[in-house]
């Protein structure tokens, strides 16, 4: 009996420890994917490249994560991280906004930009990431591209910029939309030295950042089931005075009609990336 009851004991801790770690996974570690609706365990989404292992939608990836899958290890070497964003308009709560980021996602600024080595090719990759403020281009993303740019030009190497954004930063007014025009006069520079840009199309890349540099890549990739485009579709229709075709803004659709040259796979894209550049060494 004693015997017995020690088993049962025993077989009770082992099954609260059991459900203890069950509870310790549950907190905070599931997310919903958004297109098929099936409950992830983060871990395993992250293990499979920040895409879902049950349906393949892509999930919006840091740069920090982006990076880590795109370069070879401990090959990357930042620049440009001193440039921090100003606030020329004195816009009400906006540096507040701006260092709350900072301190919430670990991250400077909406871009993160050095060189590093691609299977074992050198490059410049400048990485743009959607959780500090949508990605969105102001004074500083514009200068840390264009030094990534001239960076490039200057150790004859090809670029790569990974685009997603909201657009221009409204915060800075027409100091934002400037940055398309130094953007995409470096791009000119870059392209009149005889080197290569890819720009990779991310979920989402919108406004004026689509208006500029992602828009002017030698070759043009982008993820699956991106959203891709200028202005939204509302004020599109109502610009135009049509009805837009169902899917229009995504990267499929955009292959089909020419705007983007391949559409790439997470898990593929470091290799095809390899591949590019060693083809056009």
């Amino acid at each position: 009996m004693v015997i017995n009851k020690v088993r049962k004991i025993n077989h009770k801790e082992s099954q609260t420890r059991k459900n203890e770690a069950a509870s310790d996974k549950m907190i905070g570690k599931w997310v919903k994917c958004e297109a098929c609706k099936e409950i992830l365990y983060k871990e395993d989404v992250h293990e499979n490249l920040s895409v879902c292992p049950v349906c393949g939608k892509h999930f919006r990836l840091s740069s920090r994560r982006r990076i880590a899958q795109i370069a070879d290890e401990n090959t990357f070497k930042e620049i440009a991280s001193e440039i921090l964003t100003k606030d020329p308009l004195k816009f009400k709560g906006y540096l507040e906004k701006v260092n709350a980021l900072r301190e919430k996602t670990n991250l400077q600024e909406a871009v993160t930009c050095g060189t590093c080595k691609i299977e074992g090719e050198k490059c410049v990759l400048a990485v743009m990431d959607g959780n500090f403020l949508m990605g969105s281009m102001g004074s500083a993303v514009g200068e840390r591209i264009t030094i990534a740019i001239e960076t490039a030009i200057e150790k004859r190497l090809p670029i790569i910029i990974f685009c997603v954004s909201g657009g221009a930063r409204m915060q800075e007014g027409i100091i934002s939309l400037m940055q398309m025009a130094k953007t995409s006069a470096a791009i000119k520079r870059l392209q009149d030295a005889g080197l290569l840009y890819i720009s990779v199309l991310t979920d989402p890349t919108t406004g004026g950042v689509t208006a500029s540099f992602a828009s002017l890549g030698d070759i043009i990739l982008a993820e699956p089931d991106a959203l891709i485009g200028f202005a939204g579709p509302r004020v599109i229709e109502q610009t135009i005075k049509q009805q837009l075709p169902e899917g229009f803004q995504k990267s499929e659709f955009l292959l089909e009609h020419g705007f983007i040259d391949k559409i790439v796979e997470r898990k593929d894209m470091k290799h095809t990336l390899g591949k590019l550049l060693k083809y056009h060494k």
